[in-house]
């Protein structure tokens, strides 16, 4: 499977006084099933294009000023059509070259201090890897769950890797066990993290005696060690002493 991707990366310096620079982005890539359109502003993104529902989704979080995208969606609509004709020529002329992959990194974590019986979500984050796209999916207690699930655009960095985040609503209860797991074509199999309810407060408490008695223990062996020292070396100057003493009457007699 073979991929094109093409990134605009825009600077602008909105005040020459403040000096504010934010980088604005585009990018389409395709594939022969992926297909992708995004807008976005100093790695976030701002509009993507859903060519499953036919539609351009404006992602700008609800405090930041309105802004619209008119026609956007119908451009992103015939760059794909561009795109894919530059993937074929592309394939043909570099006689279909192997494509270059990178593994995803995962990690998982709540979004909010987590307190049994109250909502959180939690979140994982899949990052490092090309091409797009990956699959996430998630388990409750070994059981797959699709509700309260959500999987965002991927995301460019500036390395040209690429990013996403998946997020899970959750009501946490103790002993709760939560996975995420992701599917990439560079993995040679997929990649699961865990996350438990109280996972971190069981593990803590047993951390602090071992820690204090190992280091009791370390502190009681050097003091030994130093008392054998301080020992042998006032042995051995009585000994000095000693002979020094014996050596001087030894004159005194003979004299």
């Amino acid at each position: 499977m073979e991929l094109e991707l093409a990134l605009l990366t825009l600077t602008v310096l909105l005040s020459t006084d403040a000096q504010f620079i934010h980088n604005y982005f585009y990018i389409t890539g395709c594939s022969g099933t992926e297909e992708e359109s995004m807008l976005g502003s100093d790695g976030e993104e701002m509009w993507h294009a859903d060519f499953i529902r036919k539609m351009g989704v404006n992602t700008l979080p609800d405090f930041a000023d309105p802004m619209s995208f008119p026609g956007f969606y119908e451009a992103s609509v015939a760059q794909q059509e561009v795109c894919k004709q530059n993937l074929d020529v592309c394939i043909k002329a570099y006689n279909n070259p192997p494509e270059e992959m990178d593994p995803p990194e995962t990690s998982i974590y709540p979004q909010n201090d987590v307190e049994p019986g109250v909502e959180n979500t939690l979140i994982c984050h899949v990052t490092g890897f090309f091409p797009p796209p990956v699959n996430v999916s998630w388990t409750k207690n070994n059981v797959m769950v699709t509700e309260g699930v959500s999987l965002s655009q991927s995301r460019p960095r500036n390395d040209g890797l690429f990013h996403v985040f998946s997020s899970l609503k959750i009501i946490p209860e103790h002993r709760d066990i939560y996975s995420c797991t992701v599917n990439h074509r560079a993995l040679q199999r997929p990649q699961t993290k865990i996350w438990g309810v109280g996972k971190a407060s069981a593990v803590a408490p047993s951390v602090g005696p071992v820690l204090f008695c190992g280091l009791g223990m370390t502190l009681a062996l050097l003091g030994m060690a130093t008392g054998i020292c301080f020992c042998i070396k006032a042995t051995a100057t009585d000994r000095s002493d000693l002979a020094k003493k014996e050596k001087k009457a030894m004159q005194w007699i003979y004299q």
